[in-house]
C-alpha cells in the first residue's frame, strides 16, 4: 500500500483542530471545505495559518516548525495569501479528480494538468531516503518555502490514484456530509466518515422513524 499518509509520527500540543477521518492525507486535505455540496460550504482554510494548522495536525510539520513558519508567513502577508490559493487550486483539482472516479465519469478536463503540475513541483522538492531498511520520499525544508505542505498532500493524491487502494475511496453516505475517506475496514463495507458523527446520527434517525412507525401502528 503507498504511503498515503506520510508516514511520520505525529507530535502535538492539543488535540487536532481538523476532522482526520479520511485515513489518507489528500483526502482530509479535500474535506476542508466542509459541507461541500450544500448551499452554505464551510471553509476552513480560510488562512495561511488555516494551511499550517492543518499540515501540523496530520503531521507534515512539528509544533515548533508551525510557529516559525507562521511567523514566515506573518513577514511576507502576500507570499502567504498566494500559497494559501495555491492550496486551494490543489485541492480543488484534487476534489474534481476523486468525484470523477467515484461518479465513473470522464475527469473534467483542467483537473488532471493542475494536479501534475503540483505533483512535479513536490518531485522538484523530495528524494528518496533510506531509513532503517525502508524507503520514503524526503521533502526539502518546509521552512525554506510558504508552500512545501503542498508537495505531501500533492504526492499522497498522486500515489492513492495509482495504487491498487483507490476503489476503496469511499464518500460519506451522509447526504449533508459527502466526505471522502479510504476504506481501510477489514470487510470493506464502510459506510460513513466518522461513525461517532454521521453513523451514530443516521442510527438514531432510522431509531426515530422506527419508534414514530411503531407509534403509529400501536
Amino acid at each position: 500500500m503507498p504511503d498515503i499518509y506520510c508516514g511520520r509520527k505525529i507530535t502535538r500540543r492539543q488535540p487536532p483542530r481538523f476532522d482526520l477521518s479520511g485515513d489518507a492525507l489528500c483526502l482530509d486535505f479535500i474535506n476542508t471545505l466542509d459541507d461541500r455540496f450544500t448551499n452554505e460550504p464551510k471553509e476552513l482554510l480560510t488562512s495561511y495559518t488555516d494551511l499550517v494548522h492543518f499540515a501540523e495536525d496530520t503531521g507534515l510539520l512539528e509544533p515548533h516548525d508551525a510557529d516559525r513558519l507562521v511567523a514566515r508567513g506573518e513577514r511576507a502577508p502576500e507570499r502567504a495569501q498566494s500559497a494559501l490559493a495555491a492550496a486551494i487550486h490543489l485541492r480543488e483539482a484534487m476534489n474534481e479528480v476523486f468525484w470523477a472516479v467515484l461518479n465513473k465519469v470522464p475527469v473534467p478536463r483542467t483537473a488532471l494538468p493542475t494536479l501534475n503540475r503540483y505533483v512535479r513541483d513536490a518531485a522538484q522538492h523530495s528524494q528518496l531516503v533510506e531509513t532503517r531498511r525502508r524507503f520514503a520520499w524526503k521533502f526539502d525544508d518546509a521552512l525554506d518555502h510558504l508552500e512545501a505542505s503542498l508537495w505531501p498532500i500533492a504526492r499522497s493524491a498522486a500515489d492513492l490514484l495509482a495504487s491498487d487502494q483507490l476503489h476503496f475511496v469511499r464518500a460519506c453516505a451522509a447526504k449533508t456530509c459527502l466526505w471522502l475517506f479510504l476504506d481501510t475496514s477489514k470487510n470493506h463495507r464502510r459506510r460513513w466518515c466518522d461513525m461517532t458523527k454521521c453513523g451514530n446520527r443516521a442510527k438514531f434517525r432510522r431509531y426515530y422513524k422506527r419508534q414514530k412507525k411503531a407509534e403509529a401502528l400501536s
